[in-house]
């Protein structure tokens, strides 16, 4: 283990950059800030992480954690100081590691119950969904170039480390990749609020795909009429609809369990 005590360093000055998605793509890496994201990482993707900083106060805290590193993954002792300054939260937890960024899943890789977010802005409710698709048992998630970041530090905070588990296709278009989908013969949903009746919809089966849109907007017109489906949850109160992570969650919980 090397320790590094300046905030000059080459190394913390690169992690630190990390916070930006401009320098996220440059590096092709992203930051897992504390005990659970990293633990997360060297089970998940243990030769993605790169580098792993640890509070010098921490070490022994962290042993056991810190002996799950890969024999090439570069470990540093450093100074609180230096932790507040990598880390992307107000209270450090005295550990995070620098992961490269997986790549693109193609789309045709994608399989079983998939969901769509297209120009989805909030890192949160990027980060909520892909965590709550997780939990719900869906295979994998399509984003479109509009929707937030989900290796930004909100929402991957937001994921709970999901979005280290869930296959992620970057696609150019939502149109495009429902037509896509529907060729290889799944049922592509479009959440609407003009559409029909979600909890009277047909029996759909397990090659389904649910597309949930930028959250004052929705989705695009090509987007949904590309779909073979449009459903819309019932509003029974006062309010005109739901939040995106919100109805995500409701409908990915109804289509698993019947």
């Amino acid at each position: 283990m090397k320790e590094l005590t300046s905030l000059k360093n080459p190394v913390v000055q690169a992690a630190r950059a990390l916070q930006t998605a401009k320098e996220r793509a440059r590096q092709g890496a992203f930051l897992c800030d504390g005990e659970h994201m990293v633990t997360e990482a060297l089970s998940v993707c243990p030769g993605r992480v790169r580098i792993l900083f640890v509070d010098k106060d921490c070490v022994e805290r962290f042993a056991a954690l810190l002996h799950k590193a890969p024999v090439d993954a570069q470990v540093y002792a450093v100074p609180e100081s230096v932790m507040e300054a990598i880390s992307q939260v107000k209270t450090p937890q005295g550990i995070a590691a620098v992961v490269a960024l997986p790549e693109s899943v193609p789309l045709d890789h994608q399989q079983g119950r998939l969901m769509l977010l297209e120009n989805v802005q909030d890192p949160g409710n990027v980060g909520t969904i892909l965590r709550t698709l997780d939990a719900a048992g869906f295979a994998g998630c399509i984003l479109t170039p509009g929707c937030a970041d989900p290796y930004a530090p909100k929402a991957l905070r937001a994921t709970m480390g999901s979005a280290l588990r869930i296959p992620i296709t970057f696609a150019d278009s939502a149109a495009q990749a429902v037509k896509t989908l529907n060729q290889r013969g799944y049922a592509t949903i479009a959440a609407s609020l003009d559409g029909q009746p979600f909890y009277e919809r047909e029996a759909l089966g397990e090659s389904v795909c649910v597309l949930i849109g930028n959250e004052g907007q929705g989705l695009t017109p090509e987007a949904q009429a590309a779909c073979s489906h449009r459903y819309k949850l019932p509003m029974r109160g006062g309010a005109e609809s739901l939040n995106a992570g919100i109805a995500a969650a409701v409908m990915m919980y109804d289509l698993m369990n019947r």
